[in-house]
């Protein structure tokens, strides 16, 4: 069988492969797994490799476009010997939980909560005896290998590639699983709670992803359940409908949304903006389409919460100034630094309201760059979540004024300047003052559920009493999304 070599951070592994995969697919069988926001298609440059030499297909008219080799468009015909970039260190995944109380917890002597995002994994091992925290582990999620976002991931479900899926979902949650027991330094765990989205927690059990694809879009299973997988028992919280997931019921369990009478917002902002607001004790949801944009997905030099992002940008003089997560030099831009980065330029009076630009590209650092492209990716998806905010509160009879409390929740959203967002347009100005970060809520909501099986009857009192609000296809939302796509104003 023919050899391909991989060397990386200046280190050789050697794997042998059968028939003419691509190059991402023999690196993905091996645990080389490279991002592909753009599915494949070689339009967003995320998986160009350094090297690559050997018997492999002529370089396409993608990577001639790219001007290097890209893993989804090379083909392995032979021995082949590639070289990849360093090793990516995920720095930024967002862990942070809320201290979990002990109740009646889970059977075993150790458990897991994970939480399977549509873009990384995390992971908590707890000592289920007296519900102390061990050890964590937080990675990217292989299935974005795949797709960047849970509708592309569906297509290629419905394609053929449903088991491809779930192998890569399952061996995920047990790899992170695996890293936090190794950080506790304990054998293995006996129980596990997993929050995730919907369509994640259907790929992960093999699933009917078909009803989840197409209108009226519902779900095979809404979840709230216990099952096995990879021999562990496991709780999968309910979900309140397709694409309100068991991660916004985890978070709005950890963060008591439903247990004051205040109205308040929670928003976890990433792939999927899902949505809850709790308005005169009615529970209101949605999930907004806001596409990978805030997770670095198809942004020009987009890049996760690694060393080197750029996460922080803000004005110096007639300048801007930026920070890097660990210093030294900037490999691309994360979400919030994306956000920065725009409300920045709008303050400089280099971007107006509509978008447009005085340049087709801005410097950050060290050769990273804003684009046109990007800033349009921003306001697309900005204007998703905004509309979606102003359907939900439209529902509710509510007014932003009447929101007390704004919590963001997930990896962006807990590292987002609300200044920021409130510049772009991205959340409503006034609520800049009433918002606060609630960290990996889900990840929190998981541990609760872990810890004390009492509280599954509340999960699911949420779930089921969300209104879910769809905003496919409802002119109201389609009406915002086309009024929120401008910014909202420019400082001088």
């Amino acid at each position: 069988m023919p050899t391909l070599n991989i060397l990386q951070d200046g280190q050789a592994h050697t794997t042998v492969f059968t028939g003419t995969p691509t190059l991402a697919q023999a690196l993905a069988a091996v645990g080389f797994a490279m991002a592909q926001p753009c599915g494949g298609r070689g339009t967003c440059g995320k998986c160009a490799v350094t090297a690559l030499s050997g018997e492999v297909s002529a370089p396409t008219p993608a990577e001639t476009r790219a001007g290097v080799r890209l893993a989804c468009q090379a083909v392995l015909h032979g021995d082949a010997t590639v070289t990849l970039p360093a090793a990516v260190q995920w720095t930024a995944i967002q862990t942070s939980t809320q201290t979990a109380a002990l109740g009646r917890p889970m059977a075993g002597r150790y458990g897991a909560a994970v939480d399977l995002g549509s873009t990384t994994i995390a992971a908590k091992v707890y000592d289920l005896a007296s519900g102390a925290l061990l050890g964590e582990h937080a990675a990217l999620n292989p299935q974005t290998t795949i797709a960047a976002d849970v509708m592309g991931r569906l297509s290629h479900a419905l394609s053929g590639k449903l088991q491809t899926l779930t192998s890569l979902a399952q061996a995920a949650v047990a790899d992170a699983v695996a890293g936090a027991c190794k950080a506790a330094s304990v054998p293995a765990v006996q129980a596990q709670t997993i929050a995730g989205n919907t369509v994640m927690l259907t790929l992960l059990t093999g699933g009917n992803p078909a009803p989840l694809a197409t209108t009226p879009f519902i779900a095979d299973s809404l979840f709230g359940l216990e099952t096995t997988l990879g021999g562990v028992p496991t709780y999968l919280p309910p979900c309140a409908g397709a694409f309100m997931g068991a991660d916004l019921t985890c978070a709005a369990l950890a963060t008591k949304l439903c247990d004051t009478q205040e109205t308040a917002l929670l928003a976890d902002i990433g792939t999927n903006g899902e949505l809850m607001l709790w308005h005169q004790g009615k529970l209101y949801a949605a999930s907004a389409p806001a596409g990978p944009a805030f997770e670095g997905g198809e942004i020009s030099q987009g890049v996760g919460g690694i060393r080197g992002a750029i996460d922080k940008v803000w004005v110096e003089g007639a300048s801007l100034g930026c920070r890097v997560i660990g210093g030294g030099q900037a490999v691309g831009v994360c979400g919030s630094g994306l956000i920065d980065a725009i409300a920045a330029l709008l303050r400089l009076g280099l971007v107006d309201a509509s978008g447009a630009a005085d340049a087709t590209r801005f410097l950050l650092r060290d050769a990273v760059y804003v684009t046109a492209g990007d800033i349009r990716a921003v306001q697309l998806a900005k204007a998703a979540i905004a509309a979606g905010i102003r359907v939900l509160l439209q529902t509710a009879n509510a007014s932003p004024a009447e929101v007390k409390r704004l919590l963001l929740a997930g990896g962006f959203g807990s590292q987002l300047a609300v200044e920021s967002a409130a510049s772009i347009g991205l959340v409503p100005a006034q609520f800049a003052a009433r918002a606060a970060a609630v960290g990996n809520a889900a990840l929190s909501g998981a541990a609760l559920l872990l810890l004390d099986t009492q509280l599954r009857a509340r999960a699911q009192q949420i779930a089921s009493n969300a209104q879910v609000v769809q905003l496919g296809g409802d002119e109201g939302f389609e009406k915002h999304f086309m009024a929120e796509m401008d910014f909202p104003f420019a400082e001088e």
